[in-house]
């Protein structure tokens, strides 16, 4: 009888496979009920992102952290509905062809899309109420207008130019930020480690896994939205 396989033991939440807190101390993103002109205080270096956070306070000493723009520096202005790099505004508001990163799904919801290092979308247009933006993926997706984005690129790009030299060093990387690392292919695995492995053939057992299972039982083929033939 063959043991759990490596997604079971994630999903269950053991020390092996967990987030480090200190992780995770830095939550980035827009309060509801910002505005008015805020200063860059500190740039925070967070072990669980790729962008450096930036500390913003207010003239009332309120304080929110944010994703630093490229170039952002300590002791400079931004301010909620600018148009420089930096400021974070409604994507409605701002000019076709002007690059943004984190992205609010639904307004108000703190920012959810482009949040690597490096990385931006560009506004494309507008049509009945919904912004066109180019992701970083060169596809098109449709925000409403009220939802926030900063200007600007994100800051850390270039972080992977330089060489990983140990295997060592890219396991505690990936390891702080809960990531899987190295990924095997089941096929290679031995039989007792996965459903699929053994190195006998690659005649891959047919699996069709439950669209709600859990994790750990997500293993083969995704769940399609119907099986058999087509009815004419």
């Amino acid at each position: 009888m063959g043991k759990r396989i490596i997604q079971q033991r994630r999903g269950k939440g053991s020390h092996t496979y967990k987030v480090r807190k200190k992780a995770s101390l830095v939550r980035p993103g827009y309060a509801s009920n910002l505005e008015g002109e805020w200063e860059v205080i500190r740039l925070i270096s967070s072990v669980g992102h790729s962008v450096p956070i930036a500390k913003l306070m207010n003239k009332e000493g309120k304080i929110f952290n944010n994703f630093a723009a490229n170039l952002l520096y300590v002791g400079q202005k931004i301010s909620f509905g600018g148009k420089k790099s930096g400021d974070v505004s409604k994507i409605g508001d701002l000019k076709n062809g002007t690059e943004i990163f984190n992205v609010e799904h639904n307004p108000k919801d703190g920012g959810k899309f482009v949040r690597t290092g490096g990385n931006f979308a560009t506004i494309v247009g507008q049509e009945k109420g919904m912004v066109k933006v180019m992701m970083p993926s060169k596809k098109e997706k449709k925000f409403a207008v009220d939802c926030r984005a900063t200007i600007g690129r994100a800051a850390g790009t270039g972080r992977m130019d330089k060489p990983i030299l140990k295997a060592g060093k890219k396991f505690f990387m990936m390891k702080s930020k809960s990531k899987l690392w190295p990924i095997v292919s089941a096929v290679k695995m031995n039989a007792i480690d996965h459903p699929f492995g053994s190195g006998r053939s690659k005649n891959i057992k047919s699996k069709i896994a439950k669209r709600n299972a859990s994790p750990g039982k997500k293993v083969g083929h995704l769940r399609p939205s119907r099986t058999g033939r087509k009815k004419r």
